[in-house]
């Protein structure tokens, strides 16, 4: 009885600073600006204003074409796909450089630099949160109105999270010993945004090639934001394409989890 309160006591205590550093690690990214954190905002609101402008007014067309067969507005189907991607870049970026930032907690014996890519990874849910609120206030605002589905939103926030988690494990262990990791990871997220359907509709495509996106974990993710929005449709309703994400993920998270702990030991030596 008595050990399982220590542990109780244990996990609350570290769950108490994850959060405290999380915090502080958003904090921090923009200490001494005069605009402070409202950057972090910034730079996805003027991304989705300028695909926004270039799309949805300078060549409303290529939009159309895009988004064929989409019953909504393109701005808020666009933006609908951009905020999951968003959360994604940002924790995969921020969570591969989790080891290199806090070489200083890793070379204390007694810290449990485990839950350092959750802190990062949790830092980014925060803009996340953020941009979650602008696209139901844009949704409601084009006239749609509340249904139960919305509440999914928060179901496929929690599958980008383990989701890049799991990447975030192997790639900040990896790149304390291949630096150039950083520099590809950000060209594959470059890469990963337009071959994701973030800007453009599936069913644009012709039906051969569609299996192959739909591979891509990400795609479950955005799909499901949309479906959420504007198809009212239940995640359990697509159960076997929820099984392979879930399937696929605990695949990832093991494999990044297990790479961790086999290169755990050397990273203070090469920090």
């Amino acid at each position: 009885m008595a050990e399982t309160k220590k542990k109780s006591k244990y996990n609350n205590s570290t769950m108490k600073l994850i959060f405290k550093l999380a915090r502080n690690d958003f904090k921090k990214r923009y200490a001494g600006s005069i605009m402070g954190s409202m950057w972090a905002f910034v730079q996805p609101v003027v991304t989705v204003a300028m695909y926004y402008l270039v799309f949805g007014l300078i060549f409303p067309s290529r939009a159309l074409l895009a988004a064929s067969g989409v019953e909504a507005p393109y701005v808020v189907w666009l933006t609908a796909g951009l905020v999951p991607w968003f959360f994604f870049s940002e924790a995969i970026g921020n969570g591969t450089s989790s080891l290199l930032e806090y070489s200083y907690l890793v070379k204390k014996v007694v810290f449990k630099i485990d839950i350092l890519p959750i802190i990062k990874v949790l830092a980014a849910s925060f803009i996340h949160i953020f941009f979650l609120f602008v696209l139901i206030i844009l949704y409601l605002c084009y006239g749609f109105k509340p249904s139960l589905y919305l509440i999914q939103l928060v179901y496929y926030s929690l599958c980008m999270f383990v989701l890049t988690l799991a990447i975030s494990y192997a790639t900040s262990a990896v790149v304390v010993f291949f630096r150039d990791l950083t520099q590809i990871i950000n060209i594959v997220l470059q890469l990963g945004m337009w071959g994701t359907p973030i800007l453009w509709e599936l069913g644009s495509i012709s039906e051969k090639y569609r299996l192959f996106f739909k591979l891509n974990p990400v795609f479950y993710i955005v799909n499901g934001y949309r479906d959420s929005l504007f198809n009212n449709k239940f995640f359990w309703q697509d159960p076997l394409y929820t099984l392979y994400f879930w399937g696929l993920t605990l695949v990832l998270f093991l494999i990044g989890f297990g790479i961790f702990k086999k290169l755990r030991p050397h990273f203070a030596d090469v920090l």
